[in-house]
């Protein structure tokens, strides 16, 4: 540190660039060490600021204020924009029941935190982290760290408390977690395989795949009947994707009001059930394959990237009708749907198009089809929306019992403001939506910074605290806070709504926002499939321990 302070000088910004740089390489390469599978992941940048912090290494104050709270505004916006699309989703009624036990989960964390705080003499602030490092959510220390400087009763020193509490808390709460889901397997005797096909059943009831049936007509009634009028073809999810004409052998790609004649061929694609009951009505199964027998007609890929698209339907857009091709599916993130008429476009859709190749390429230039626009940043939304965020945060907000108004503050505001915008999609010519490449390094420097200031300004108290009785009370408090609700509400889930053992590891893992919990989780079932509530609870799991991290401290300020 001595080295550093003769090279800069009085450059202070200089100072703080090469101190955070080391503390940030250091952190970075302690979250690549692995025992099993587990690891700190980015929170070993939190560790390593407390080691520099306890050899003496600091940084100004002020410059150390602004990068905290600059890479704090950046993690919470860009964590906003991710979970936005998905949070009002994750409430409906498939996945209702796995929320209503992960906010049970949530809440009751809490609850145990501020019961500690008043049985034990804890700190409030002191909880606030406690509750944040038991659960692994690093947000939510941040938005507690926001919340104590918004109470200017406050002690100065007090306000690293949450720091301190969080890192004493955080390897229990990694270890309690995975040893709650080992105990409720063994409790209820688990036998994975069973609950592994049970879950892909319900699963495809859920969503059925998409599958694709040649079917000649041989029922006499369809005789010079349209496409679109076939009986029982309407709200099926059955595409019609190509025909052959018995009399000329011609395989294109069919029209709505095109007219039927027996010994027609039909490529019907969408859900297996339906495809069945079609065939009863169309007639039998057909050996011809129109895919691979019309030389003109093409089927591509084609990504939406153009803003112009954006939110309007397959309906509006015409391209049957306008361009002679046909939608048979679309595929956003993991989940594969018809080419429905009322499906409306989000920015990355990859459409499945089929029609010749000119009429293919005017479709390709309508939707964009550009992975370098996909891979591209527009920052101006990106910043517009940051400062949306920041003034909404500064906002004052009466609430009774309360004797001052409350704000947000830089962790609240700004991501209520992304959630809402990202839910919004788009204002004008204004997309709200971020590529996935360029959200998660933005959402990684943002909270590599974060974590990096907390440590170094941590770490003079860590270890005295730490090996003092109040550390030790922590430590024991903070495990009590990770296990006591995960392993009433999943016995709760397990007995009394008969959840099937996939989806409540993928809970669990999803409850605290712990990848390393949802790894093991997956290795205990053998299956990918835990990543599926783990990916429904994680939005309104998210905000709620923002907001629960905040009200510990509010109401105790």
């Amino acid at each position: 540190m001595e080295l550093l302070q003769r090279l800069t000088g009085s450059n202070q910004v200089a100072l703080a660039v090469l101190v955070l740089s080391a503390v940030s390489v250091a952190g970075l390469a302690l979250s690549a060490v692995k025992f099993r599978g587990i690891g700190l992941g980015i929170t070993g940048v939190l560790f390593a600021g407390i080691f520099f912090g306890h050899l003496g290494w600091h940084i100004d104050e002020e410059v150390l204020r602004f990068v905290r709270e600059f890479g704090l505004i950046l993690f919470v916006f860009t964590i906003g924009l991710q979970i936005g699309p998905g949070f009002f989703a994750s409430l409906k009624r498939e996945g209702l029941p796995a929320n209503l036990c992960a906010a049970g989960i949530v809440v009751g964390g809490a609850l145990l935190a501020a019961l500690a705080s008043r049985l034990l003499g804890i700190h409030p602030f002191a909880a606030a982290g406690l509750f944040a490092g038991a659960t692994t959510n690093t947000p939510a220390l941040a938005a507690a760290q926001q919340a104590a400087v918004m109470l200017p009763s406050a002690a100065h020193g007090a306000r690293d408390l949450s720091a301190l509490a969080y890192a004493a808390a955080y390897p229990g709460g990694v270890l309690g977690i995975i040893l709650c889901v080992a105990l409720l397997h063994r409790i209820f005797r688990i036998d994975t395989e069973r609950e592994v096909a049970a879950f892909e059943k319900d699963r495809r009831g859920l969503t059925p795949p998409l599958l694709s049936r040649h079917l000649r007509i041989t029922n006499p009634n369809l005789e010079g009947f349209p496409v679109s009028r076939i009986p029982g073809l309407r709200g099926t999810g059955i595409v019609v994707s190509r025909i052959r004409n018995a009399s000329t052998g011609e395989i294109h790609v069919p029209t709505d009001d095109e007219v039927l004649h027996a010994g027609d061929t039909i490529l019907a694609v969408g859900p297996a059930e339906a495809l069945d009951s079609l065939r009863v009505v169309v007639g039998d199964d057909s050996d011809d394959d129109l895919l691979g027998g019309a030389p003109g007609i093409l089927h591509r890929h084609i990504i939406v990237t153009r803003k112009e698209a954006l939110g309007k339907s397959l309906r509006e857009l015409a391209l049957h009708t306008a361009y002679g091709v046909l939608v048979t599916r679309i595929r956003r993130g993991d989940l594969e749907m018809p080419g429905s008429p009322d499906t409306r476009l989000q920015y990355g859709d990859t459409l499945m198009v089929v029609g010749d190749a000119r009429s293919l390429d005017q479709v390709s230039a309508l939707l964009g089809d550009s992975m370098k626009d996909l891979g591209h940043t527009n920052f101006l939304p990106v910043f517009l929306g940051i400062a949306l965020g920041v003034a909404a945060g500064l906002l004052p907000i009466s609430l009774p019992g309360l004797p001052v108004a409350v704000r947000l503050g830089l962790a609240g505001g700004p991501l209520l403001v992304a959630i809402l915008l990202s839910r919004l999609g788009q204002t004008g010519g204004i997309v709200w939506r971020m590529p996935e490449g360029a959200n998660l390094a933005m959402r990684e420097f943002g909270i590599i910074l974060f974590l990096a200031c907390v440590g170094l300004k941590a770490g003079d108290g860590f270890v005295p605290t730490l090996m003092s009785p109040q550390g030790m009370t922590w430590l024991a408090a903070g495990f009590c806070i990770t296990v006591i609700p995960l392993l009433v509400v999943g016995a709760v889930a397990r007995m009394g709504l008969g959840m099937n053992y996939v989806t409540l590891s993928g809970l669990i893992a999803g409850s605290m926002t712990d990848p390393p919990a949802l790894a093991f989780a997956g290795t205990m079932v053998g299956s990918d499939a835990v990543s599926v509530s783990y990916a429904a609870v994680y939005p309104l799991t998210m905000i709620l321990r923002i907001l629960c991290a905040q009200l510990l401290v509010i109401f105790a300020g």
